[in-house]
Parts: structure tokens; C-alpha cells; sequence
């Protein structure tokens, strides 16, 4: 029989619950995956993002399967992965979850917590993360705890305050899927959450910077920047600068960038707004991170309010070599008349200033000029990319006589 597929709306969440399951199942779609249920043991469910995003209908394309079976499941994940040549990553031994990476796609597998599935469900963070799908022909589908009735609400509700001390990492999942999913959090949910917020130090670095790069790359992360302040959760790395903290609409800033700027833009500025310096290298961000964000501030702390007309040609020129792929995130802290005169000079790839270069390469410069490499070549390289930048040279024949003069007079 043919089951039409509603929208996550009033009506969908209200089908009947063996309707909905099969709804589920046809958007996950199982006959995608790489390995067959038949590989995987009696009692195999679906759980967690994989069921509350095919309830929202944000499972269209996804590569990630989490699963819960009975038990063994780490010894489940390395038999499958040698069988079909794939790769398995320890999660958590302490609780006996594995990764199955085959290709592009990743299965979370877990051992079920609790003598049943119901038990295991009731341990979880939320409860939007709470449902379960099982495996089959007929899938049921498992909703113990209330989370369909959340995801209709749009509403982020902890199953206990035990669940969220027990990992206190789930602190800040809350506000991460918050930012990602459009949700609104219940009053006792924020209460919890507040009150030991200083458990969060307890979690591993890496695992908190993996919550806030999802957290700021999320469409409505703008939304829950006052609720970030209110819970505290990051205090102990937050950027504390009142410059910086006293707008974060950042979105609305963006109007006049695309969305491939957007995507530049926006979680490198949330990023160096949510932490300082001394944060993201608490949090052991990348060393390549850190020093977009630190290279971002350090401008944005320079920000004359005047387009940075006040800076000599040299400090325009590093601005334009600091941030010359990260720029949109300094572009949208300007007035919407500058933003607009910054954005074409940067959309054109050929602009000198914008995306600096020299009119000569090194190599050109050693044969012409019968330079060793070293310091000297590179300041003359950089003196010419300063020239450039400011259209003192015409061609490669102008830039050769500057050079020239140049090494002349040095």
C-alpha cells in the first residue's frame, strides 16, 4: 500500500504510530546501506539523530546510522569491518560503542544499557533522542519517553538531571542541537543545565571543541547566543570582551553576502565571538583555527570605523594577506556601504589588494636579477606585492624596472 509522506508538521506528528514508523523506514532507507540488516543481530534498532532526523525529514542524503544492539557490540563492529572492509574505531570501551566506517558512510554502534530497550531509552540525554525504529519488514517504532511529542513542539526537554551528569558533555549537546534543529529549551531542562554548568570541564577538550564547531556552524546558532550567556556553559573559555559580545545577529549582518560567503563567514566570526584566544587553545582547536581567529580579532580590534581608511598601505596590505579567505568575516561588521564596496573588491579574484600577490615570482627574479634566495629576495617580493596592491606597477617589465631600483638602492 502506498503511505503518502506528510511534512514534520501537526499532521505528521498525529499519523497513526504504525503509519509513521513505516514513514520513517522509507526515509531512511536501509537499501542504501552498505551492509544488510540481515548482517546485524536480532534485536538491532535504530536510535537517537538517525530517528529524530528522519522525523524532520533532515535524513535525506545522510551517511550517519546509529544503532543500539543487545550486546558486544565493539566485537560487532570489528567482525563487520573485516568483512566488509571497513574501518572500526573504538568510541567508548567504558560503554561499548563503536564506529563502522565503510566508505562515506559511519554506523554508530552501541550495546543496549539496561536489561531492555525501554531501559536503555530511559538513559538517554533527551528526549527527542529517545525514540527508536526497529529492524524489518514491520517496523515499530518505540517513543517511551515523549520525544515525538517534543519534536512536534519544537522543544528540547532532558530526560533526567542524573542523564546529564552522568556525560556531562550533554550540557552543551542541549544548546548544539538547539542551534541546529530550531528548538526552544524547557524551563527545568535550562534549570539543570545552569545549575552545573561547571561540570562541562569534566569532558574531554575534544570532545567539547567537536559540540562548539557543530554549534556554530548550525543555522540558527544567532538564536541561542543569549542563552549561551544566561547558561554560562563556556565561561571558563569565552571570549569576555564587551567589543566583541555586544552584537552577535551575525546572520542578519550577512544579507548582502551569498551563501558560499555565509558558509565563510559565519562560523569563523560565532567562533571568535563565542572564545578567546587563551579558549580555543584550552579547547586544542587546530593551530590553523586559532590563527584564523586570532588574525580575525586582532582586525576587528583594529576596525577604525572608517572602512580602515586610517591605516598606512602597509597594515592594509597585511589586513588583506591575514585574512584574504577568511575577509567576509570582517566585511560584515562594516556598514552596509562599505560592506558593499569590500565585497565586490573581493569577488574579483584580480583585485591586488584584496588577494595580494606578487607581479614577479622568485624565480624570475634570481635569473634576472642574479639574486640569491634568501631575506633580500623575499622583501623585494614583498615590496613589490605592496606596489602592486596599490597600482604602482603595470606590467612585469614595470615591476623588473622597480626591482631594479629597488636592489639599487638597497
Amino acid at each position: 500500500m502506498h503511505i503518502p509522506h506528510p511534512h514534520a508538521g501537526d499532521s505528521f506528528f498525529k499519523l497513526d504510530l504504525i503509519i509513521l514508523a513505516q514513514i520513517l523506514w522509507d526515509r531512511i532507507n536501509p537499501k542504501r546501506w552498505p551492509l544488510k540488516i540481515t548482517n546485524l543481530p536480532p534485536g538491532t534498532v535504530l536510535v537517537g539523530g538517525t530517528v529524530r532526523d528522519a522525523c524532520l525529514e533532515n535524513s535525506e542524503g545522510s551517511h550517519d546510522i546509529d544503532l543500539v544492539v543487545p550486546d558486544k557490540a565493539i566485537r560487532l563492529t570489528e567482525k563487520l569491518a573485516q568483512e566488509f572492509n571497513g574501518t572500526c574505531v573504538h568510541l567508548d570501551t567504558s560503554r561499548d560503542i563503536g564506529r563502522l566506517v565503510l566508505g562515506k558512510w559511519n554506523f554508530d554502534i552501541a550495546s543496549q544499557i539496561g536489561e531492555t530497550l525501554i531501559d536503555d531509552l530511559f538513559k538517554r540525554d533527551y528526549r527527542l533522542n529517545a525514540i527508536a525504529l526497529t529492524l524489518g519488514k514491520k517496523p515499530k517504532l518505540i517513543d517511551p519517553t515523549g520525544g515525538l511529542k517534543d519534536l512536534e513542539n519544537k522543544e528540547l526537554v532532558a530526560i533526567s538531571k542524573e542523564n546529564l551528569l552522568k556525560d556531562p558533555l550533554r550540557l552543551i549537546r542541549g544548546p548544539r542541537l538547539m542551534a541546529e534543529l530550531g528548538l526552544s529549551m524547557d524551563i527545568q531542562t535550562k534549570n539543570w543545565i545552569k545549575e552545573n554548568n561547571k561540570l562541562l570541564t569534566k569532558s574531554a577538550p575534544e570532545r567539547i571543541q567537536a559540540e562548539v564547531l557543530k554549534l556554530v556552524n548550525s543555522e540558527w546558532a544567532d538564536s541561542i547566543h543569549a542563552l549561551m550567556d544566561e547558561l554560562e556553559l563556556l565561561s571558563t573559555w569565552q571570549n569576555n570582551d564587551q567589543q566583541f559580545r555586544r552584537n552577535s545577529s551575525f546572520l542578519k549582518q550577512a544579507k548582502l553576502l551569498n551563501n558560499h560567503e555565509k558558509q565563510i563567514a559565519l562560523p569563523i566570526a560565532r567562533l571568535t565571538h563565542l572564545l578567546s584566544n587563551e579558549g580555543l587553545a584550552k579547547l586544542r582547536f587546530s593551530r590553523k583555527i586559532q590563527d584564523r581567529c586570532q588574525k580575525l580579532r586582532y582586525w576587528q580590534e583594529s576596525n577604525d570605523g572608517n572602512g580602515f581608511q586610517s591605516l598606512n598601505e602597509k597594515d592594509k596590505l597585511q589586513l588583506h594577506k591575514d585574512l584574504e579567505q577568511d575577509l567576509p568575516a570582517l566585511i560584515i561588521g562594516l556598514p552596509t556601504s562599505e560592506q558593499n564596496i569590500w565585497l565586490r573588491r573581493w569577488r574579483d579574484l584580480h583585485d591586488p589588494l584584496f588577494h595580494p600577490f606578487s607581479p614577479i615570482d622568485g624565480k624570475t627574479l634570481q635569473d634576472k636579477l642574479g639574486l640569491a634566495s634568501g631575506p633580500i629576495l623575499g622583501e623585494l617580493m614583498r615590496h613589490l606585492c605592496l606596489e602592486n596592491a596599490f597600482g604602482r606597477v603595470a606590467n612585469e617589465e614595470d615591476a623588473l624596472r622597480l626591482a631594479r631600483y629597488w636592489c639599487l638602492h638597497k
